[in-house]
């Protein structure tokens, strides 16, 4: 499969436990659609809210197409994901417990289909972040020390 990425949201690690991932389809209009394929869209402050059995992505920007006229789209507005029923079921429930939010990792084109990869999360705490800050730094020093080694 073709996979072209768009966006991706970087502070979602940092910030929350990564619980479960699943990939979800967008219902978009087609300025949306032609302004994706310009890399035009931001998904660092989304989140995925449910609304009547049915999740949706709020908070998600896509850039005005330019040559959109009077047919663009409304850059802020609700877009609605498309999953299974199941999927949806698991997911509402995840929400409803004390702690979690599902947010939106990346954006990217799957062959000719827009798809985002949801996480249901947990946010970290300050010492959770600092310890993986170490646990990171450390693992930068051992690949620093094979890598001089080896040569």
């Amino acid at each position: 499969m073709n996979q072209k990425l768009i966006c991706q949201n970087r502070k979602a690690t940092h910030e929350y436990h990564i619980l479960e991932k699943w990939e979800a389809g967008l219902s978009l209009s087609g300025t949306e659609v032609k302004s994706l394929r310009e890399g035009s869209c931001q998904i660092a402050e989304a989140f995925v809210l449910e609304k009547g059995g049915d999740l949706y992505l709020q908070n998600s920007t896509i850039g005005i197409y330019k040559q959109g006229n009077r047919w663009n789209h409304e850059q802020n507005r609700q877009r609605k994901l498309l999953l299974h029923k199941r999927e949806i079921n698991h997911i509402i429930d995840g929400i409803h417990k004390k702690g979690c939010t599902a947010i939106p990792l990346k954006m990217y084109f799957k062959d000719s289909w827009v798809k985002v990869e949801l996480a249901l999360c947990r946010g970290k705490d300050q010492i959770d972040k600092r310890q993986d800050k170490f646990k990171q730094e450390a693992k930068r020093e051992m690949e620093r020390v094979l890598k001089a080694h080896r040569r």
